[in-house]
C-alpha cells in the first residue's frame, strides 16, 4: 500500500518562505513522477509543480514559477516544495501526489495516490 504524508505547512507573512515535505511509503517511489497541487476554499484543486522520477526535469504552474522549487530525494522517499516570496494568494491546502505511469502531469485526475494535505496560510 502506498501512503503519502505531507508536513511543513503553517502560517507565514507575505514575502516569507516555507518548505513542504512529502514522505512516500513503498519501494517504487523512485520510479514515479511526483506532483504538488493546492486547493483554496471554494476553488478547484490546481497544479503547482511536478518532478520526474530522476529529478532532472521539473514543471511549474506560471503562478509559482521563479518562487517555488520542487525537488526529491529518492534515498529518503521524499519530495519537497520550497516556497519563497509567498503571497496571500498562495494560501491553500497543499497536496502531494503520485502520477500514474504514462499520464499527464497537469491534471489531478491522472494521479493515483494522494496525501492528506497540509495547510499553508500567508498573511498580508
Amino acid at each position: 500500500q502506498v501512503q503519502l504524508v505531507e508536513s511543513g505547512g503553517g502560517l507565514v507573512q507575505a514575502g516569507g518562505s516555507l518548505r513542504l515535505s512529502c514522505v512516500v511509503s513503498g519501494r517504487t517511489f523512485s520510479s514515479y513522477t511526483m506532483g504538488w497541487f493546492r486547493q483554496a476554499p471554494g476553488k478547484e484543486r490546481e497544479f503547482v509543480a511536478a518532478i520526474v522520477w530522476s529529478g532532472w526535469r521539473t514543471y511549474y504552474a506560471d503562478s509559482v514559477k521563479g518562487r517555488f522549487t520542487i525537488s526529491r530525494d529518492n534515498a529518503k522517499n521524499t519530495v519537497y516544495l520550497q516556497m519563497n516570496s509567498l503571497k496571500p494568494e498562495d494560501t491553500a491546502v497543499y497536496y502531494c501526489a503520485r502520477l500514474a505511469a504514462g499520464s499527464s502531469y497537469l491534471h489531478a485526475g491522472e494521479y493515483d495516490y494522494w496525501g492528506q494535505g497540509t495547510q499553508v496560510t500567508v498573511s498580508s
